[in-house]
């Protein structure tokens, strides 16, 4: 979709955490929730954000009335979109992570204003749609030790996860029943049959794929590594390469040495569209290029040396209402209904988060994070509009 109101968005937040990230529209949140939990006033820290505010304190960045907002909730969604980008041969320029940051942190406070407006219903709405979702990562995933590694490569645990998730569809329960915003089936049948909406529904040349990735820069600060450990690791990746193709199991070398954190913990495929943005391009490149089984060369990215290994390749086609969305556990019909409905809390819904922050007299406390919450508002407001697509 082109334009969301910047709300809610656990899937895509699941997304970038454990499948290939669409870093230059990313739509990462943070907000938290256990399934049969009560609403709470603020997001559960991971352990790593504890260790963080255990060492540099951890202030408050945003309050209103019944709830309060901490660095470390704001630290966690960065540093796990950070960790994704660079698992997935991507970096975050500064200027796009500090737009990130004032998107997600208005996302943080209209959670927490819309959580406390819940009904019993809204939350058990978020808790069904927040289990959906886990499952699907689950089945991603191969399996709950599988899962547990990839969710501690970035610093949070499944239990966290769905505190988050949770909250946020509930979240997204409450903001659709105070708009009162449905769409009708002959209303999703009208979108599908458009020809001016046909675009949407063709689907294109998929791939899946195993890689192993060498990192060429800090997954921390992002910084290039020196000219001496460059070489080094180009070197360690021919070498590697050579074992893949002399018949080694690539799962096991994907194990022992891949840097990609989701990678290396599971032995799940990922899945590339062709002609996504974001998927670098050297990447699909290669990816592409390969027949079945076969074993890319060494690719060099802006980040590190890749190996592929192809697993199977799906041919293009349109979509009919009963498919799966690609990459999804929701059928073509109620993805379009979901686009549909978000197309009307879109026109409707500023005006009324606009109202809920003023009522709870919301301040951000932080000056460059006010700063980053204004222009994000402003980019979204000139933002073109949204349509139901891919």
């Amino acid at each position: 979709m082109k334009k969301q109101i910047k709300l809610i968005l656990p899937a895509a937040f699941a997304a970038a955490l454990l499948a290939l990230p669409c870093v230059q529209a990313a739509s990462t949140n943070a907000a938290a929730a256990n399934a049969n939990a009560s609403i709470v006033t603020n997001t559960k820290p991971t352990n790593a954000t504890n260790a963080m505010a255990a060492l540099f304190g951890d202030p408050a960045i945003a309050r209103g009335k019944g709830f309060e907002i901490k660095r470390s909730e704001l630290d966690a969604v960065v540093t796990g979109l950070k960790s994704a980008a660079v698992a997935h041969g991507q970096v975050i320029p500064q200027a796009r992570l500090v737009q990130f940051e004032g998107q997600m942190l208005n996302r943080l406070i209209q959670v927490q204003l819309l959580l406390q407006k819940a009904t019993a219903a809204d939350k058990a709405e978020g808790a069904k749609k927040a289990g959906l979702q886990m499952t699907n990562l689950l089945e991603r995933a191969g399996s709950q030790e599988a899962l547990d590694r990839q969710m501690k490569a970035l610093g949070m645990t499944p239990n966290e996860l769905r505190f988050r998730v949770t909250q946020e569809t509930t979240a997204q329960a409450v903001l659709t029943r105070e708009l009162n915003t449905t769409v009708t089936d002959a209303e999703v049948k009208q979108f599908y049959d458009d020809t001016n909406n046909l675009r949407n529904f063709e689907q294109p040349e998929m791939v899946n794929v195993r890689h192993i990735l060498l990192l060429t820069i800090d997954p921390v600060t992002q910084a290039p590594l020196t000219t001496e450990q460059q070489q080094n690791k180009h070197k360690q990746a021919e070498d590697i390469l050579k074992r893949a193709r002399a018949g080694e199991n690539f799962v096991a070398l994907v194990k022992q040495y891949s840097e990609d954190p989701i990678s290396k913990s599971s032995t799940n495929e990922i899945t590339l569209a062709l002609g996504n943005p974001s998927t670098p391009p050297e990447i699909e490149a290669a990816a592409f290029s390969l027949t079945n089984n076969q074993i890319s060369d060494v690719i060099t990215t802006t980040v590190g040396y890749d190996i592929i290994k192809l697993l199977s390749k799906t041919p293009a086609k349109k979509l009919v209402l009963t498919d799966k969305w690609p990459m999804s556990d929701m059928m073509v019909a109620d993805r379009i209904k979901e686009g549909l409905i978000q197309q009307k809390i879109e026109k409707l819904a500023p005006a009324y988060l606009d109202k809920l922050q003023k009522d709870a007299d919301v301040q951000i406390l932080d000056a460059d994070l006010k700063a980053a919450v204004t222009a994000a508002a402003a980019a979204t407001a000139n933002a073109p509009a949204e349509t139901p697509e891919k």
